[in-house]
């Protein structure tokens, strides 16, 4: 599959690389993908790698503004540095998805399954650094999708709403999971990203993989999260076990 990487690598060439980006670098013509009425679709390079190797997959609704950030400022400085398209790719995607509290959220939720010691590996934390190998991440609208210049959040519209959503998520989205030559685990991270795998699923658009559906938003803004995860971890041992036993 084509990098889009390199159609946009000259124009992240010429960002400022000695400061924090803002929505007046990212949010411009040079990088809009498409618009439909008060929806807009950015490009970002944080969807560009594919680890085909993966065994678990975290699975988000869209990179909100903050990892595009992210993505965008490691793609800069990664190009400064003389890194190709290629590794530019990998380095923004395990640098910039999921990046801040809710990595140790995840973590700490994944470590209390025992995901780690099925993994053979000290810690979940682990799957962002040194044993990057065994994780994919991704999100079900790959590039930044934003309603009336704020974080598209999966409700307003809904997916199922809205032509341009869905042909991302189910023809994009599929496309990239369809990638994955073994059965994994993928983790959706809350009840839309739920919804789009069980359709996809049901539709048989994916191969059938292990599901951790239940498995609580781990943003800090989830109140519910610690409630959720107890409820439901039983269930989510179970199903990490099961794959493991395959």
């Amino acid at each position: 599959m084509l990098n889009s990487l390199s159609i946009f690598e000259r124009v992240i060439r010429d960002l400022p690389i000695d400061r924090s980006l803002t929505r007046q670098d990212l949010c411009v013509d040079s990088f809009l993908l498409q618009q439909d009425h008060e929806l807009s679709v950015y490009y970002s390079p944080i969807g560009e790698y594919i680890n085909r190797s993966a065994k678990i997959v975290f699975i988000g609704i869209t990179p909100g503004f903050e990892q595009m950030r992210i993505a965008y400022e490691e793609a800069a400085d990664a190009f400064h540095h003389g890194a190709t398209i290629e590794e530019t790719s990998k380095i923004v995607k395990y640098s910039a998805s999921f990046a801040g509290p809710m990595r140790r959220n995840l973590t700490v939720m994944l470590d209390e399954l025992g995901l780690n010691q099925l993994l053979e590996i000290p810690s979940t934390a682990a799957l962002f650094h040194t044993h990057q190998e065994l994780l994919h991440m991704t999100s079900i609208l790959r590039h930044p999708v934003f309603y009336r210049d704020k974080n598209y959040t999966g409700h307003q519209p809904k997916i199922d709403r809205s032509p341009l959503l869905q042909h991302y998520a189910y023809e994009h989205f599929a496309a990239e999971l369809n990638q994955l030559p073994h059965p994994v685990i993928l983790v959706p991270f809350g009840r839309v990203v739920e919804s789009t795998v069980r359709t996809l699923l049901h539709q048989g658009r994916i191969k059938k993989h292990t599901v951790l559906f239940g498995f609580p938003h781990p943003s800090g803004a989830n109140g519910h999260r610690k409630r959720q995860f107890e409820e439901n971890k039983d269930y989510l041992m179970k199903q990490l076990v099961s794959y493991f036993r395959i």
